[in-house]
């Protein structure tokens, strides 16, 4: 079913709202009372975390620019992901974020490729040819390909326009394509 042959070596790149949590489509995810998991997220990372060495996460938050939350509401919200998950034997390695408006001066927002960029700096050992992106947006997979990385569409209610190289309903069935 997959074509891409993945070891202990890669890492996982993942978008958060619509990947790893229901996604308000009408605003932000503001509060940890308004996050929560998709269906199958946490048993499809449980899995995955067995499969790469790092999972990283990489989302646009341009909530925070436009004042509708800050970052330390923000830091509460993956404090509280990453030890739901912890709790459930998942290690986020670690979450960059894009706070800034959509092409403001400095723009980090996917599809650029900073918090990409940021990512490796940080891990060297990340190599982007070794790495997926999984995403349910256009930015999302337009990163990834930015990147060098193999691509994974989460459907959702997001229109999307780009091919990404694998596309799944959710990161349970991610697993099971990607099982070595």
């Amino acid at each position: 079913m997959s074509e891409i042959k993945i070891d202990s070596s890669w890492t996982l790149f993942l978008d958060r709202d619509g990947v790893i949590n229901e996604r308000n489509f009408d605003g932000y995810i503001t509060s940890v009372g308004e996050f929560k998991f998709l269906p199958f997220a946490i048993e499809g990372l449980k899995e995955l975390s067995k499969q790469f060495s790092r999972i990283i996460v990489v989302t646009n938050q341009q909530g925070i620019g436009k004042g509708v939350m800050t970052e330390n509401t923000l830091k509460e919200v993956h404090d509280y992901m990453k030890n739901v998950l912890k709790s459930e034997g998942v290690i986020i390695s670690d979450v960059f974020f894009a706070s800034n408006l959509r092409g403001s001066h400095g723009d980090r927002r996917k599809p650029k490729n900073a918090m990409g960029i940021e990512a490796k700096a940080k891990f060297q050992e990340i190599d982007f040819n070794k790495s997926i992106m999984v995403g349910d947006t256009n930015s999302d997979i337009e990163f990834g390909m930015n990147l060098g990385m193999k691509t994974v569409l989460i459907a959702s209610a997001e229109k999307v326009s780009v091919e990404p190289d694998i596309k799944v309903n959710n990161l349970k069935e991610l697993s099971d394509v990607l099982k070595f």
